[in-house]
């Protein structure tokens, strides 16, 4: 488990930008300790804890990019076509012997290059002859349509760098270099809850003035998608002593403590209260919307989250405040949201100052373009608002209004995680 100190929250401003809060968080939130040695299988989302230099070249050796015929570059035709005795087949699969001079070699895509011959021709611009010598067209370059040994990348060279969270595509580059097994840093342990009496597991009984919990399952989905291990604590009752005792419990073993709602200044904010019992909270009013209030703590040097209760501001913050505090316990590199411009088919109107996201659906336009269409309804807590389009629009802290066929920043929803 990493170790926090109870102030590394503290913020002095008035309003937290969310470039503060990415500095902040990049800046003192340490990598967990623990490492993990997985088959390649299992390594996907997963981040590399050591830079992988490459223990062979790739590719491993000089092969054709083409299928046609090989010769040494010193034999090319000069300003007229030349026939050439065709002396040799190679398949991909198929060791190669050496060309002599004068010699043309039948090859195919893959296939590894003769020794002695460095140059491809493509079999459409040859001409076959009836006794099997091949002629072949003046003008190729010396070493075309061949694909030197280490040519993607060479042997010691760093082919994937530490810290960076595995794609499918890192997957085969470290096949491809015959590796079976990459030492990855442990996952997080992240543990969840809801509290308050008005929260109630879904499908169970409920009273008139109760509602079932959706945000604790939403952000599970969004932790796992993290790669995350997620121990669900469930719906803690308005409880003070139990909150702070059940929080004081989940630090001792998790990497994260994070929660939604309770952590403001009324009366009737128990987790607030139970967690400057047993730790430090700072509220960081973030000049965003939605979701302005986060609170961000430390309980037995672990973290603590408490994001906003409405389900879209939660969602929102989670995608800047809690990705970010993953990757940084990950040991992952940053990877910033970077937004795909669309055009606006929409009028917008906001506040100077702070940085709002607007929920939009993709459509193409008559002309083609992409062009993002605004969610009709407005408030933070509309789920549908989430589930029934694509992504969200990020305008920011200067500008004041959009209007159509402006060009506008839009984050697909696959993206934030």
């Amino acid at each position: 488990m990493v170790q926090l100190s109870n102030d590394c929250f503290a913020f002095g401003g008035k309003l937290m930008t969310i470039d503060e809060a990415l500095a902040l968080i990049a800046a003192r939130v340490e990598p967990v300790e623990g490492a993990e040695s997985l088959p390649l299988a299992d390594c996907d989302n997963r981040v590399l804890l050591a830079p992988l230099h490459a223990p062979l070249p790739l590719p491993l050796f000089a092969n054709s990019a083409v299928d046609g015929y090989a010769l040494r570059s010193a034999d090319l035709p000069g300003d007229q076509e030349r026939s050439f005795p065709v002396t040799a087949r190679v398949q991909a699969g198929s060791p190669a012997q050496p060309i002599m001079p004068g010699e043309a070699v039948r090859i195919f895509t893959g296939a590894p290059m003769p020794e002695g011959a460095d140059t491809v021709f493509m079999q459409e611009d040859v001409r076959v002859e009836a006794d099997g010598r091949v002629t072949l067209p003046p003008g190729l370059k010396a070493g075309a349509n061949m694909r030197p040994a280490g040519e993607d990348i060479a042997q010691g060279a760093v082919a994937i760098p530490a810290g960076r969270r595995l794609r499918p595509q890192h997957v085969a580059l470290a096949a491809a270099l015959g590796l079976t097994h990459l030492t990855l840093r442990r996952p997080i342990r992240v543990a969840i809850f809801s509290t308050g009496n008005e929260v109630m597991e879904p499908g169970g009984p409920r009273n008139a003035a109760q509602l079932y919990d959706s945000n604790r399952f939403m952000l599970g989905a969004m932790l796992r998608r993290l790669n995350c291990r997620v121990h669900d604590l469930g719906i803690l009752r308005d409880d003070r002593a139990a909150l702070a005792a059940a929080l004081k419990e989940a630090a001792t073993s998790h990497d994260l403590v994070l929660t939604s709602g309770g952590v403001s200044a009324g009366e009737e904010d128990h987790v607030r209260a139970a967690i400057e019992e047993v730790g430090s909270l700072v509220l960081w009013s973030m000049a965003i919307k939605p979701g302005r209030p986060v609170a961000m703590g430390v309980i037995a040097g672990t973290p603590f989250i408490g994001l906003p209760g409405n389900p879209v501001a939660s969602f929102v913050t989670f995608a800047y405040v809690v990705r970010a505090t993953i990757l940084a316990l990950s040991g992952a590199a940053p990877e910033p949201l970077i937004g795909l411009p669309v055009r606006a088919a929409f009028t917008y109107k906001k506040k100077k100052g702070r940085r709002e996201y607007v929920r939009a659906s993709l459509r193409y336009a008559d002309d083609g373009s992409l062009e993002a269409v605004k969610f009709p309804r407005e408030g933070a807590g509309l789920l549908s608002s989430l589930a029934d389009t694509d992504g969200i629009i990020e305008l920011a802290e200067d500008a004041e209004r959009v209007s159509p066929g402006e060009s506008v920043r839009f984050l697909a929803y696959p993206m934030l995680l």
